[in-house]
C-alpha cells in the first residue's frame, strides 16, 4: 500500500494525537495543526480515504478517527 505524502502526514498526526489524548482525532483539530496546510474538507476527504484503506476507523458519526492495527503498523514501519 502506497500513501501520498499528505495521507502519510495526516495518518501520522492522527496516530500521535490519539496516543497523546486517548480520544478520536477530528478533521477540525487536524486542520488547526501548523503542520497541516489544507482545509478541513480536504482533511476529511483524506481521512475517508485512509478509512477505506483500513488504516483508520470511525467509531461513530460525530467522532473523529482512531488508528486501526494496520494504521499503527504502517506508522511504525514507515513513519517513525
Amino acid at each position: 500500500m502506497e500513501l501520498s505524502e499528505r495521507q502519510e502526514l495526516i495518518l501520522k498526526k492522527v496516530v500521535e494525537g490519539y496516543v497523546e489524548a486517548g480520544q478520536p482525532v477530528g478533521s477540525k483539530a487536524l486542520a488547526g495543526s501548523s503542520a497541516i496546510t489544507w482545509g478541513p474538507s480536504t482533511v476529511r476527504h483524506e481521512l475517508a480515504v485512509l478509512e477505506e484503506q483500513g488504516l483508520l476507523a470511525h467509531p461513530h458519526t460525530s467522532a473523529g478517527r482512531v488508528p486501526t492495527d494496520s494504521g499503527y503498523r504502517y506508522f511504525v514501519d514507515r513513519l517513525l
